[in-house]
């Protein structure tokens, strides 16, 4: 790897350059439902009032998903800033990779469907095919065309028997829209059933609640998702339409991705339970949700000689396991998968460390593998120890609508301490606030998450000042920027019966901030407080050139142009 090449029209500055991800912090669409401009942002209102802005794209074909009707996540939004670059991402590659084919002639389809035809099941029944995931098409995490497609194929590749452990959503899609997934999915099953071929829903639960848990900030979701979809140990039903019916009856208010864990049985015996000889496909395609749950399939337990501790497996059937994609790619987790994910080289990260530049990136555990892991191409650990912090501040284990203010104060703590010590050039934070209080739907809470991080946006400008340095600020997607549902025709608030609004839990498609704050600055770029200082129709793929131009480097020549006017 090169060194960037030294700008010399830059005229230095005493500080790092700061750049703060404000993650899921959009310019809202609708009055109605816009939380952040709802909110008294004193602070960011006052920072933008004296500095150049922009909005930047941070959905669809700008994050490298397949359209413009798909919203943007955390994991592309940071691969996009990280990388300066738009690479196809997860949904594009999978549908591809389905649509060509490509798939179902690969050695990993190959041997999980193997396995099941020419291996022996438990006494009474053939061996299963299991697919485990995200049960919708927010086309964030998954799609439930990508699911259906590989079950039509199973079928035609002579696999016997099926079982579906279903994760619900109610995050990237309407927060109590589990039934319109079920219906026409049963439906599916039904006509798919056919010529000795059996594919029945064998459990299921809220992501929330169980399996789908990253970072390792609650590894009782995946005990408990382990004890639903392999052992079968959970509250039994006679159909997932009745399980959802069930609590949503006896816990009111209950939204999807909350929903327990529930098994169907049939005679009082589970009809999914993962044994040996059976094979396990995870469909997800995003990575930050799916280590966990692939750990507890594929790693040894310590009695094995392996390192496994998380929780009791009780037993661990021998089972072809198999991910949607690679999910690590320096650790090759899992080791085997279907769809190779994008090969991203070249980051910002990689740049900086070969120029000799001190980089710090902070966060709590909720986003902190995005400005380490996402931030620099899907990679596992540091370019360069010895240039190098990772900060991780431990989050609460806890509803984050009881703590909307999460860690902002934290993390600013030591942010202000970087700023001032003369240690870092380049410092990289995210405030997990506005996402993760966002998808909850709790109005409320999401106010008081904005108004709390902004206090802290107050503190670290004031640093900012003091030290000389420059500040960015952004955000990887919209989210608390638009918390009601609304008709897409008329852009009316959808209601709930009592008149209250319907509360939208997922990402927004709308716009994010891009704000540069640079207190001593010194005529390189035009600096005036206003969107026309910067280049405009940008994505976020613009940040990384932008941070490269503010550390005093010339940016690669196929980055993505930056917003300044350089």
């Amino acid at each position: 790897m090169e060194a960037l090449k030294k700008n010399p029209a830059w005229k230095g500055r005493r500080g790092p350059v700061v750049l703060v991800i404000m993650d899921g912090v959009g310019y809202g669409k609708y009055k109605e439902g816009d939380a952040v401009a709802d909110s008294k942002m004193y602070n960011l209102l006052a920072i933008k009032a004296k500095s150049p802005h922009t909005k930047l794209k941070a959905h669809g074909t700008a994050v490298g998903l397949p359209s413009d009707d798909d919203m943007g996540n955390s994991e592309v939004g940071h691969n996009a800033m990280g990388c300066g670059r738009v690479f196809s991402q997860g949904a594009a590659l999978v549908s591809r990779s389905i649509e060509t084919g490509a798939m179902f002639e690969g050695a990993a389809w190959k041997e999980i469907v193997a396995n099941v035809k020419n291996g022996a099941g438990p006494a009474g029944r053939s061996p299963t095919l299991h697919f485990l995931g995200l049960f919708s098409d927010g086309n964030v995490h998954s799609h439930l065309d990508h699911l259906k497609a590989m079950i039509k194929k199973a079928k035609q590749d002579g696999v016997k028997r099926v079982r579906v452990h279903v994760l619900f959503d109610g995050r990237d899609v309407g927060e109590t829209s589990a039934l319109e997934y079920i219906d026409p999915f049963e439906t599916f099953l039904k006509e798919q059933s056919s010529d000795g071929f059996d594919a029945k829903i064998g459990s299921g639960g809220g992501r929330m609640w169980i399996t789908m848990d990253r970072y390792g900030a609650d590894w009782s979701m995946v005990d408990r998702g382990w004890q639903t979809h392999v052992l079968g140990t959970a509250r039994q039903f006679a159909s997932a339409r009745e399980a959802v019916e069930t609590y949503r009856k006896e816990i009111p208010g209950i939204i999807d991705q909350d929903l327990k864990e529930f098994v169907i049985a049939e005679g009082g015996k589970p009809i999914g339970t993962i044994e040996d000889g059976d094979s396990v496909v995870y469909f997800n395609f995003r990575g930050d949700r799916a280590l966990e749950i692939t750990a507890a399939f594929e790693e040894d337990s310590p009695s094995e000689g392996g390192g496994f501790d998380k929780f009791d497996r009780k037993r661990r059937p021998k089972v072809c396991y198999a991910g949607m994609m690679e999910y690590d790619g320096d650790l090759h987790v899992p080791r085997r998968y279907l769809v190779s994910p994008p090969s991203i080289d070249r980051t910002m990260g990689e740049y900086l460390a070969a120029s000799g530049v001190r980089t710090l990136a902070i966060s709590e555990t909720q986003k902190y593998g995005h400005v380490t892991y996402f931030f620099n191409g899907n990679r596992t650990g540091k370019f360069d120890d010895k240039l190098e912090d990772f900060i991780e501040i431990k989050s609460d284990v806890i509803p984050f609508e009881q703590r909307p203010w999460m860690k902002c104060a934290e993390i600013t703590d030591q942010v202000i301490e970087a700023v001032g010590s003369g240690k870092y050039d380049f410092i990289r934070l995210n405030y997990p606030n506005g996402d993760m209080v966002g998808h909850t739907g709790i109005y409320q809470a999401v106010v008081c998450s904005m108004e709390g991080m902004d206090i802290q946006l107050g503190r670290l400008a004031k640093a900012v000042n003091e030290a000389g340095a420059v500040m960015v600020i952004t955000a990887d997607h919209g989210n608390s920027d638009d918390m009601f549902e609304h008709d897409k025709k008329t852009g009316a608030v959808s209601r709930k019966a009592d008149g209250t609004p319907k509360a939208k839990t997922s990402h927004s498609l709308n716009p994010v901030p891009c704000i540069v704050y640079d207190p001593e600055h010194k005529g390189e770029y035009p600096h005036e407080p206003n969107e026309g200082s910067l280049n405009e129709d940008l994505g976020i793929s613009s940040i990384a050139a932008t941070c490269i131009q503010l550390l005093g480097y010339t940016p690669p020549a196929d980055y993505d142009k930056s917003v300044l006017k350089m």
